[in-house]
């Protein structure tokens, strides 16, 4: 059934717990899996579409829990979730063609200017603020950029989708961790299935992941709802900086 031993196994199911909760908050959820499917012994490419397998799990349940509470209407963001799951794929399918190389240069920096932006920034909380672009332009112009990133590279996807939503949509930080979920979702879902047709992904460990990462999920959305801004705020900043310090460290 699965395609490792009965302790990695439980190692990988823990991993994907933890970054289910932390994904549902903030993001960053990768930060956890990626190295932990690579710690097991996953080729590099297998361990980002096997992350890609579990993370949809989490992402599918973030989305649902927000939507069931009021937070979000999912049927408003379908076409938003469908430009986001083309953006995925297109990037996953030319993630062998594109020179990755100056992105992954400066991710680390504009990674710790989100931190920074979340943790210095006065006054930012979940109440709505003024809309600088319409839906239409944020659903055209922001959405296939990201989900374009996330199959092409990947880390700190939720972070991207929530600087816009708080800068350029106006949303509460509350708000725009709800509307977040179901876009990452999408992208992930396009990654996949670009993943899949370069390499296959460990199933069986991806499922059992991907179960813990909905129970994570569930724990951490509820949080999330419950203490909002006071949670996800500093939660946001560890995560960008503690992605930016690796990605650092891996260049170095």
């Amino acid at each position: 059934m699965f395609e490792l031993p009965l302790d990695l196994v439980l190692m990988l199911v823990g991993a994907a717990f933890a970054a289910g909760f932390v994904d549902s908050i903030a993001g960053g959820g990768g930060l956890i899996t990626v190295p932990a499917l690579l710690l097991a012994g996953a080729p590099p490419v297998q361990a980002l579409s096997t992350n890609k397998v579990q993370g949809t799990f989490g992402a599918a349940t973030a989305a649902i829990s927000y939507a069931a509470s009021g937070r979000v209407d999912l049927r408003e963001q379908i076409p938003a979730a469908a430009i986001s799951f083309l953006g995925g794929l297109a990037g996953a399918l030319l993630v062998s063609k594109i020179p990755t190389e100056m992105i992954e240069r400066v991710l680390p920096f504009v990674l710790i200017a989100i931190a920074a932006f979340f943790a210095l920034r006065p006054g930012l909380d979940d109440t709505d603020r003024m809309q600088r672009i319409t839906p239409g332009l944020f659903m055209a112009a922001f959405v296939p950029v990201i989900g374009f990133y996330d199959g092409l590279v990947g880390p700190g996807t939720g972070a991207f989708f929530m600087i816009g939503f708080v800068t350029l949509a106006g949303y509460g930080v509350l708000k725009a961790t709800a509307h977040t979920k179901l876009l990452n979702f999408s992208s992930n879902i396009g990654g996949l299935a670009g993943f899949m047709l370069v390499s296959s992904p460990w199933w069986g460990i991806g499922i059992a992941m991907g179960l813990a990462q909905v129970a994570g999920a569930r724990l951490g959305s509820r949080l999330a709802m419950r203490v909002g801004a006071r949670l996800i705020k500093p939660l946001l900043v560890t995560t960008s900086t503690l992605l930016a310090l690796k990605l650092i460290w891996e260049m170095l």
